[in-house]
């Protein structure tokens, strides 16, 4: 009878076990993945989950290259852009530890020529206000600007003071990935090392990262990392080239793959130890957790969450009752995202190959659902009807000015509107006539290869197509003053930065 009894305890256990794992996860999460896929149009994708000191999934789906078919693995690299954020705010915050630095020090302490916009603000201005997203500027404000640029690090520095701040410094959350290159310049000042290296022997060489990189320019085999894709502006699936971000690396220049990104989340869940080995006091990653800047405190509609804030480098936030740390990355052709949820042991990292689609996101939430017990609803497929229907609005007014070029005649002959034209912020950009003598060309002088062609529709408007097509299309004007071609004011991917910019014509 004891031994029935045992048997019976035994296999009430095992079950219980069993059922940590939800249902989702056992059963439907991969038919779920292969499904989202074709219904957002990725190519490629990984995901990780870890779940009590283990990586409980971890598979790739898909292909990195739609020419060769090379498959997605586990192994697979991708850019993850912004997540590479919270790897500085650690690196800041491990130095602060150590008493190397105070992350409420004035930034002019390090950088005494530093200025931004508005004086005050450049007097008050501490590490930490740079690494919470609040100095007063708008979501991406700069980066069309420093993005992909010739600029160096320095000069982008430099170029901040002309950031003109739409709201009140530290009242205000506006996501700003220059402030992380400065924050992160930071580090060379105090350990005579350069970020990539700081963050290589203190992070990534503990944790056994070791196919995680801090430049594109470190890679010896490109083949590993996978190509790039968006469908924005056309519909179709269409190869973009890879970013290079080494002048904002602090902000965003990691490149990474799903079996290394497990190692990052089993060391932010087992409070700053790896393989039971203590890398960093759990007070460093704390201090990344604590909100400094607000972003919301209403309810979503969307998903079961209230409130969310920044720390160092992530958003801290709630799921249906549990605490939430979390951050997106999105790099041109690829968007990623890593979470971990500490009350429940919990990691989760998505990376893909698809710029223009909401599946990583929903993947995310539905992982959430699962685990945190929420009733079953297909994320995917509800965020895909918002989705397409923005989507055909989008194609339809781009269509509209395409059927808008029928040869008509500008205001002014063709050869007005070639110049040199300057702006500010940006640089200069150069009008030329294309070889057809029907259309005009953009050469972009502070990138080198960013380029774009000016067909005139009517109304003085002229449709701008960026050769780069992740930049966008767009309807765009040019000033004119009695027959003197003034300015263009041009447009760029909400992706890269929401403002127009104004180049004014030189003489």
């Amino acid at each position: 009878m004891r031994k029935l009894l045992f048997l019976l305890l035994l296999i009430a256990g095992s079950q219980n076990l069993f059922s940590q794992t939800p249902a989702f996860i056992t059963d439907s999460l991969d038919g779920y993945i292969r499904q989202g896929m074709k219904d957002w149009n990725v190519p490629g994708l990984a995901i990780v989950i870890v779940k009590d000191g283990q990586v409980a999934f971890m598979r790739g789906y898909g292909v990195a290259d739609t020419a060769t078919r090379q498959a997605v693995d586990e192994n697979t690299l991708f850019m993850i852009a912004s997540n590479t954020k919270l790897f500085t705010g650690t690196a800041l915050s491990q130095l602060e530890y150590d008493k190397k630095l105070s992350l409420d020090d004035k930034f002019t302490k390090y950088f005494p020529g530093f200025k931004l916009y508005e004086a005050t603000t450049t007097s008050l201005l501490t590490v930490r206000d740079l690494l919470s997203h609040r100095i007063g500027t708008k979501t991406f404000q700069g980066d069309f600007t420093f993005w992909n640029s010739r600029l160096t690090s320095q000069q982008i520095m430099d170029k901040m003071k002309l950031l003109k701040p739409e709201a009140g410094f530290r009242s205000h959350y506006g996501y700003c990935n220059s402030c992380f290159l400065a924050a992160g310049e930071v580090i060379p000042k105090i350990t005579g090392q350069s970020w990539q290296k700081y963050i290589q022997d203190s992070i990534l060489t503990p944790l056994q990262m070791t196919h995680t990189f801090t430049s594109i320019h470190n890679l010896t085999d490109t083949r590993l990392l996978s190509k790039p894709y968006t469908t924005s502006f056309t519909g179709q699936l269409n190869q973009v080239p890879w970013d290079d971000w080494d002048n904002l690396a602090p902000a965003a220049s990691l490149i990474s793959n799903v079996s290394d990104m497990s190692h990052w989340l089993l060391f932010q869940l087992d409070s700053g130890r790896y393989e039971g080995k203590r890398v960093m006091p759990f007070s460093v990653l704390q201090k990344t957790r604590d909100i400094n800047t607000p972003i919301t405190s209403r309810k979503s509609s969307v998903v079961p969450t209230h409130i969310a804030g920044y720390g160092l480098g992530l958003i801290v936030g709630d799921y249906n009752g549990r605490q939430v740390y979390w951050h997106t990355g999105g790099a041109a052709g690829m968007v990623s995202v890593v979470c971990f949820v500490p009350e429940e042991k919990l990691g989760i990292a998505v990376l893909t190959n698809n710029d223009n689609q909401g599946l990583y996101g929903a993947l995310r939430a539905q992982v959430l659902d699962a685990y945190t017990g929420m009733p079953y609803q297909n994320r995917s497929k509800k965020y895909l009807t918002d989705f397409n229907n923005t989507m055909a609005d989008t194609l339809k007014t781009i269509h509209g000015w395409q059927d808008r070029v029928k040869g008509a005649a500008p205001s002014l002959p063709l050869t007005s509107y070639v110049g040199h034209y300057t702006n500010g912020l940006y640089g200069s950009l150069d009008v030329k006539l294309r070889a057809d003598k029907k259309s005009l060309s953009v050469k972009f002088n502070s990138h080198a290869n960013l380029t774009a062609t000016l067909s005139y529709m009517d109304s003085n408007e002229w449709l701008l197509q960026y050769d780069n097509i992740e930049y966008g299309i767009f309807s765009v004007q040019f000033k004119i003053s009695g027959n003197k071609v003034i300015s263009i004011e041009t447009k760029e991917s909400d992706f890269v930065e929401e403002d127009p910019y104004v180049f004014v014509k030189q003489p």
